[in-house]
């Protein structure tokens, strides 16, 4: 069984660039109007992926990637996938053990920063970083497959 343990924290400043490392630019749209699980393509880096994963609030989600053809996946995205498409620049950090993803959004979703760190179990310990802010890891708001259909601008208007 494939299972995805995941904390989503906002970033509070900028503190953390410094020691970034390898940005990578994503674009990633969603091939469902989900009910029970979402379907992503994403293209990183030359490469491309499916992604299915349960829709589940909180920390522990079950999760399946297979790569794909980068073409393909482009014309996903452009003729499939709902809209609008969620482009972000992710940065990757490393604290302690762990390995922290920081993603900055464009487009729809630009002002939004969320920095997401992968577990081994619920209950692992880490420590948090003085620029990782409050914990959004239960607010599906900050779902990518949510930032899809109602993305940040719309927030702020709300």
């Amino acid at each position: 069984m494939n299972l995805e343990i995941e904390r989503k924290f906002l970033v509070v400043d900028d503190s953390w660039r410094s020691a970034a490392r390898d940005p990578a630019h994503f674009r990633q749209g969603y091939l469902n109007d989900e009910k029970h699980c979402s379907v992503r393509v994403r293209v990183a880096g030359g490469r491309a992926w499916l992604n299915l994963k349960s829709v589940t609030v909180g920390a522990q989600r079950h999760e399946f990637e297979y790569e794909i053809p980068v073409r393909d996946a482009h014309q996903m995205l452009d003729l499939l996938s709902c809209k609008p498409i969620i482009e972000k620049t992710r940065h990757y950090l490393d604290n302690g053990p762990h390995t922290w993803e920081i993603d900055v959004f464009e487009g729809d979703n630009a002002g939004l920063v969320v920095a997401e760190i992968e577990l081994g179990s619920p209950d692992e310990v880490f420590e948090k970083p003085a620029w990782a802010g409050a914990e959004v890891t239960h607010d599906p708001r900050y779902y990518n497959t949510c930032l899809a259909s109602h993305p940040y601008k719309l927030w702020r208007v709300s």
